[in-house]
């Protein structure tokens, strides 16, 4: 997509440089870095227009990041986590027309998200990328995994003298006067796989709201202790969860829900959990279907699509109340009740030493969502 030798014009959206700034503030004696998304759009039909790369945010590492005064080592596997929930987002937004705002996409922008390589703190006043990151970067794009052919690798140094400087000129950095006096100075490089060296790109920072707004980050990544903590209570109860959690678009607009299947031994009811990325925040929805017909070894989402399709709605629950003390487990209960079925297990103080019974469903590699928009509206009775 982008040719040897060339580089391309670069867009960041200014919610990437805040999110920079407040990062190298507050690690300043140690590295520290993110990982950032964007998508590249190609050059026009137009002589000697180049692609554009647009870098829209940035992803923090996790707590297994290693920061020192001179290495800095990105986390574990929530930046990947958080990276494949944006993705799969962002393709529902192209689907749609319409980013997490429900603004207009313009065409030029129907793009996938990619990554678009992590920016770093350096010490001192390097503001070059160093050999180490050379030798990384050319192994990240060699890595016939990654399908990259290009990197940007912006370094961050601190504690610059302020200066303005001249409009207009051609630089491949920018500074941001800091409280104490000083300046950060963010230097953008680019690398392509076959020039195999780094060039600088000037970087040009535009208002977030003339860029497509990607979704916030969503509780069942975010909030590991809450995950466990319903998904335990709920075992204690007599219940299990079927597979794994799935992202549908249940509503037909972004984002995706979070949803997941819950059931218990001795009848062929389960009941369709669905959650919004702010969840508790936002009370679940939730839905009965029956277990029948279905291999248990089909992919999870299959499942899913299978039990959604012929979903009811509950018993109404004009009674029931969500509050911030409320979980999953009491809707599921409520519901019970007004069906007039007995309740399983009740709730124990303390969780048993094995973990949790799950349904073995076939795990495969991580695949877009596949959004279904609804074919009714919800039913005034679902439980809000």
């Amino acid at each position: 997509m982008i040719s040897r030798g060339i580089v391309p014009n670069l867009i960041i959206a200014q919610r990437v440089v805040d999110r920079v700034v407040e990062a190298a503030k507050h690690y300043l004696a140690d590295e520290t870095g993110e990982t950032m998304v964007g998508f590249v759009v190609p050059a026009e039909n137009i002589p000697e227009s180049m692609p554009t790369l647009y870098v829209l945010d940035t992803i923090s590492p996790d707590e297994n990041a290693i920061r020192r005064s001179h290495m800095f080592e990105q986390g574990d596997e929530l930046q990947q986590d958080i990276f494949f929930w944006l993705s799969d987002n962002w393709e529902t937004c192209r689907e749609l027309g319409k980013d997490a705002r429900g603004r207009p996409i313009h065409p030029r922008w129907n793009q996938p998200l990619r990554h678009m390589g992590d920016w770093h703190k350096q010490p001192g006043f390097m503001i070059q990328p160093s050999g180490g990151d050379l030798m990384t970067a050319l192994r990240f794009m060699e890595d016939e995994e990654n399908d990259f052919d290009f990197l940007l690798v912006p370094i961050v140094t601190l504690g610059h003298d302020s200066v303005t400087n001249e409009d207009g000129a051609q630089v491949n950095y920018f500074t941001v006067a800091l409280e104490d006096g000083t300046s950060l100075r963010m230097d953008w490089w680019y690398i392509h796989r076959d020039s195999r060296f780094f060039q600088p790109i000037t970087p040009r920072i535009v208002p977030n709201e003339q860029l497509p707004e990607l979704t916030p980050y969503p509780w069942h990544i975010l909030a590991e202790d809450l995950v466990n903590d319903e998904l335990d209570i709920l075992e204690l109860n007599g219940y299990f969860r079927v597979g794994d959690f799935v992202l549908w678009n249940t509503d037909g607009k972004p984002p995706l829900e979070i949803c997941f299947i819950i059931g218990r031994p001795g009848t062929s009811q389960v009941y369709l959990v669905v959650t919004d990325w702010d969840y508790p925040n936002t009370p679940p929805r939730l839905y009965l279907s029956q277990f029948k017909d279905i291999d248990p070894s089909m992919y999870i989402y299959d499942i899913w699509q299978r039990l959604w399709e012929q979903r009811t709605p509950p018993p109404s629950l004009s009674s029931f109340r969500w509050t911030e003390e409320t979980l999953v487990v009491d809707v599921i209960k409520a519901v019970e009740t007004a069906q007039g079925l007995a309740h399983p297990t009740p709730r124990r103080a303390e969780p048993p030493a094995s973990g949790p019974v799950r349904i073995p469903v076939q795990v495969e590699e991580k695949k877009v969502a596949r959004p279904t928009p609804p074919t009714d509206e919800p039913a005034k009775d679902d439980v809000e």
